[in-house]
């Protein structure tokens, strides 16, 4: 027998947890015998860890020490107290507590060991929090054999039967993040074309416009501001959440939230009643966040909007209406919910799993790095090296140089991100090459190159071209906030010029694309039989695009007319 890889959709309201059974995804139940388990988890004053349904039952009672959601701070460096005093815990700590909840919840299912796990994240995690969640899935007991993109996963599960070719898109609004991707089925290959997605944008966002009126309505009618009491506020969110649902199929949902708080006069009952229409007004703000990483994932595609054949909406937060009406006219097409919104991308994930360990056959699967990646060169420009939306795995190399005479030391630093200036991008890390042999500006080279695998995380490597040094740095262990404000290193001077060294570098325009291949004789030879001429995977050529690709690496062939 195979050895099970489960699959999980590590979510930020609820996570789920599958496997495939007779080639086809199943849904395992937790103990408890739900389908989902919330993402929650409480600490009592015995040392007790709860998870689950049981953190969830007590929150009211024990708000202090109940952690959620979780998922929007992986790679962050903030730490959680727990009964300000006696223990402290990391959101990796948080999300392995979860992570090791579904584990147990699987092997009671599946009544063996379990070991091996595919895990969902985001399509536009950064590498810290695609790397904080490896963390956890290894503290919790698992080998992650493969991260997955969520709104990819989705794809997976929608696509897994079907032959025809297609091209679709996902869009994965979840309770805080927002993914959108592009996918296209042709001759067994599913490759993902594009993503797009904010993942500071969710479910929870409308819930806290109806808390904010709810607040400032009973403040107005009372005179007392609850924003003040912690347990009112979770008991207002609650209610908030409930009324988000209801509105999704009514027009109107009655709140009615008793003794919210008691004063001098008497115990004091929040109600009201909260209009669709109402609901949409204090949410309108709101609705940009949907439109622009939609239009973003199809130009960056290359496609018309007429040329998708399906919009797929998952994830809790589309079952609004106006979002739903919102995706409508932004893509021209009426989206549809034909696959479950809560157990699809835990579905994907397990079908990975099987793809991995020979469960099932016939899948090739080609994903995207979400983002650009480059390094600072001279005043503070960013220089992509590695541009968003590339297939991984890739890697990438391009070649830079000094900028001052002389220069014998560089502080190299990393960043991901789209904007010119790095002071808009995310810090990924940094490299520090000493010993460069003294030359005119421009004349040592440095080779810089990306290479990242097929879970998104990073490995950057810079080499010395003249003595062949190299320095090396796993980019996604780096948690570093944007703008680089936690980020600490000393900013060395030249010898012979008193130069900040961090700054003394440039492109040489001289990029070297270890995964693009022209008009070279031996690979050309290749192509034209259909063969890779790096690996020898077989070739085939993507609808919406002048390439052709190799199914087993990736690597593309441009064609040349």
């Amino acid at each position: 027998m195979n050895k099970k890889i489960i699959g999980i959709d590590l979510g930020t309201i609820n996570s789920c947890v599958a496997v495939v059974e007779n080639n086809k995804p199943v849904i395992i139940p937790s103990i408890e015998g739900e389908r989902t388990t919330p993402s929650v988890v409480a600490f009592t004053d015995k040392g007790e860890t709860l998870v689950g349904q049981a953190a969830k039952r007590q929150i009211l009672a024990n708000i202090h020490n109940t952690i959620c959601p979780i998922k929007c701070d992986m790679g962050s460096d903030r730490v959680i107290k727990i009964n300000n005093k006696w223990k402290s815990c990391s959101s990796t700590d948080i999300a392995a507590a979860i992570l090791k909840k579904l584990k147990q919840d699987a092997e009671a299912y599946l009544g063996h060991t379990v070991t091996d796990a595919v895990i969902s994240v985001p399509s536009y995690f950064t590498n810290a929090q695609r790397q904080a969640t490896l963390d956890a899935g290894r503290i919790a007991g698992f080998d992650v054999k493969r991260m997955l993109n969520e709104a990819t996963a989705a794809a997976l599960t929608f696509l897994l039967d079907k032959k025809q070719e297609q091209l679709i898109m996902i869009c994965d609004i979840g309770g805080g993040t927002f993914d959108v991707s592009i996918v296209e089925l042709f001759n067994g290959v599913i490759e993902v074309l594009a993503i797009s997605g904010n993942n500071r944008f969710g479910g929870d966002d409308f819930d806290e416009c109806i808390m904010n009126y709810l607040i400032k309505d009973f403040k107005k009618i009372n005179g007392i501001d609850l924003a003040t009491d912690n347990i009112a506020v979770q008991r207002i969110r609650e209610a908030a959440e409930r009324a988000k649902i209801d509105l999704s199929s009514i027009t109107t949902s009655f709140i009615n939230i008793p003794y919210i708080i008691t004063d001098e006069t008497g115990p004091k009952h929040l109600e009201c009643s909260l209009t669709r229409d109402k609901f949409e007004e204090l949410t309108a703000h709101l609705i940009d966040n949907v439109c622009k990483p939609i239009n973003q994932a199809i130009s960056d595609s290359g496609i018309q909007k007429a040329q998708l054949s399906k919009v797929l909406l998952i994830g809790g937060t589309t079952r609004i209406p106006v979002v739903q009406e919102v995706v409508r006219k932004t893509t021209g097409t009426l989206p549809s919910r034909n696959i479950n919104l809560d157990e699809s991308v835990a579905a994907g994930t397990a079908i990975i799993g099987g793809v991995l360990n020979g469960d099932i056959e016939n899948i090739i699967l080609l994903d995207v790095t979400p983002f650009s990646l480059g390094v600072m060169v001279e005043n503070s420009k960013f220089s992509k090296i590695v541009e968003r939306n590339t297939t991984i795995p890739t890697k990438k190399s391009h070649l830079f140089s000094t900028v001052y005479e002389n220069q014998t030391e560089i502080d190299i630093t990393f960043y991901q991100g789209e904007h010119d200036n790095i002071q808009h991008n995310e810090l990924l890390g940094k490299i520090h090459l000493d010993r460069i042999s003294p030359a005119k500006k421009g004349i040592p080279q440095i080779e810089i190159t990306f290479d990242i695998d097929a879970n998104g995380v990073i490995n950057v490597f810079a080499k010395d071209i003249n003595s062949g040094r190299v320095g090396s740095l796993k980019a996604a262990t780096n948690t570093s906030k944007r703008n680089g404000a936690n980020f600490t290193y000393n900013k060395l001077k030249d010898k012979h010029n008193n130069k900040d060294t961090n700054s003394g570098f440039n492109d040489t325009s001289s990029k070297m694309e270890d995964d693009v291949v022209n008009d070279s004789e031996h690979h050309e030879k290749w192509r034209k039989k259909g063969v890779c001429g790096y690996c020898g995977g077989d070739l085939y050529k993507p609808v919406f695009k002048k390439v052709e690709k190799c199914k087993s690496c990736g690597f593309m062939y441009t064609l040349v007319t």
